[in-house]
């Protein structure tokens, strides 16, 4: 006891580095990205203790891990049958094929990655502040006739999110079955609010708590999705969460975002969506039933895709699909994120894109909400304004919307950041629609902020401050980490 007391200093520093080789090793026979092998490697070596905690609570890998299962919803009848129903005959497919030309490569490819079919009878409206998010999702709850799914990375009990739960508590008293996904580190409800939903037949649960549960190691892998399905017939999607933030009527900072709501057939694959991770967040025996996909008569006729990826996905799907639309753009791509900080695939896609004079945008906030992130952003813009790209930052206020336009043909809107994070470790959603009015529109839109936005010349930024440059450098090690 005497030696373990007088070294016991050193002897844990011994206890701390045998952890992190063996960690170490075990990074390396992953074969992982580089940046975040070196990232994970640095961390472990340089920060004694430090390293290994950041290396248990953010770097296990769970990609296809049996604790993501999808095959308790995806293996019963009835989603079967729906799946079935949606797939298109060859003269639909037809017509969407001489729409996208070369765009079309990314049915197949979401097909083939995650069973995605297609879905024709759609009618899309693109919103673009909380403002008028919240004025149609409390329409359309009103209405709800049966039932109500929510799934969402932030929900806070604040004054639009108080509103919005009330109001599901009334409908559950009503008789409407109201069910609640919230990501359990982006999401802060009060014990009072989780009682009042509770009291009112409200079924809610948290994704992957992280305090004083089975999951804690996991709490790196977070519910970054924000759906909304109603009735199985209306749906949301995009990058908008329930919170003050998004509601410019009641913030100080102009909050500049995109969502949009779906009407008909896209609604069945984000209930399918929606299943699954309840399956897997309530860990209750699910049996689901047609009347979650019922007729929505809707008429109108916009493409359109739903892409998932997560853990629970073999592949990056929503990466796939944007480095696919890249690479197959022939006259422009516009691209709205707030964060960028993307893979080197993504990096050498849109250089090449530049390069080949195609028309290629991005905007980027100016002040982003958090300033590691801002700093990492930074880091990637001097690669791309050296190939051509046009860079411009958002001085409005912050935005937060995710979104690309490609040649005026196929856009998309979800909650997927360009970074690593939403490449490769939170369960995100996009919808993918494809439709030259609907891609006008996103166009008309991401015109509008260029009008609040300002262009980043190259020679400017290439000549900023070194110790700018080197804060920058230290954030892009960070990145894979954020």
């Amino acid at each position: 006891m005497d030696f373990i007391r007088n070294y016991i200093w050193e002897i844990l520093i011994g206890l701390n580095y045998v952890l992190a080789l063996s960690a170490v090793i075990t990074i390396l026979l992953k074969k992982l990205n580089p940046t975040k092998t070196l990232s994970y490697i640095i961390g472990l070596l340089v920060f004694p203790f430090v390293g290994l905690i950041v290396y248990y609570l953010f770097g296990q890998e769970y990609r296809k891990s049996k604790i993501f299962s999808r095959k308790n919803v995806l293996n019963q009848s009835v989603v079967k049958k729906i799946q079935e129903q949606l797939e298109l005959d060859s003269p639909e497919i037809d017509k969407v094929d001489n729409l996208l030309d070369e765009k079309s490569k990314l049915i197949p490819l979401l097909y083939n990655s995650l069973k995605s079919k297609l879905t024709i009878n759609n009618e899309v409206k693109l919103i673009k502040d909380g403002d008028f998010k919240f004025e149609l999702l409390l329409e359309d709850i009103k209405n709800a006739k049966h039932h109500i799914h929510m799934e969402y990375f932030i929900i806070k009990d604040d004054k639009i999110g108080t509103k919005l739960l009330k109001l599901l508590c009334d409908r559950a008293q009503d008789g409407v079955e109201v069910r609640i996904i919230i990501d359990d580190v982006g999401s802060s409800i009060s014990s009072r609010m989780k009682r009042q939903l509770k009291d009112a037949g409200v079924e809610m649960f948290s994704f992957m708590p992280v305090l004083f549960s089975k999951f804690t190691g996991k709490m790196n892998y977070r519910d970054h999705r924000k759906i909304i399905v109603i009735d199985g017939t209306i749906g949301y999607v995009g990058g908008i969460n329930i919170s003050d933030s998004y509601v410019n009527a009641n913030n100080d900072r102009y909050w500049r975002d995109t969502h949009i709501r779906i009407l008909g057939e896209g609604v069945k694959p984000l209930q399918i969506l929606f299943f699954t991770s309840w399956d897997f967040a309530s860990e209750e025996e699910l049996n689901i039933s047609g009347v979650y996909f019922p007729e929505h008569g809707c008429k109108a006729k916009t493409p359109l895709q739903i892409a998932a990826s997560g853990p629970d996905t073999d592949w990056s799907n929503i990466m796939e699909a944007i480095f696919v639309a890249i690479t197959n753009a022939e006259t422009s791509i516009y691209i709205t994120t707030p964060y960028f900080i993307p893979n080197d695939e993504i990096i050498t896609a849109l250089q090449v894109a530049a390069r080949s004079n195609l028309d290629v945008k991005v905007i980027v906030p100016k002040d982003s909400d958090s300033w590691v992130a801002e700093y990492a952003t930074n880091s990637y813009l001097e690669q791309l304004l050296e190939a051509g790209v046009e860079v411009y930052q958002y001085t409005k206020g912050f935005v937060h919307a995710k979104t690309m336009v490609v040649d005026n043909v196929f856009g998309t809107v979800g909650t997927a950041n360009l970074d690593y994070r939403s490449f490769n470790i939170n369960f995100e959603v996009n919808a993918l629609v494809y439709d030259r009015n609907f891609s006008k529109e996103l166009t008309a839109l991401f015109n509008k902020d260029l009008e609040d936005s300002k262009k980043i010349e190259y020679e400017k930024w290439k000549n900023r401050a070194k110790t700018t440059k080197f804060i920058e450098a230290i954030a892009r090690l960070a990145a894979p980490l954020l």
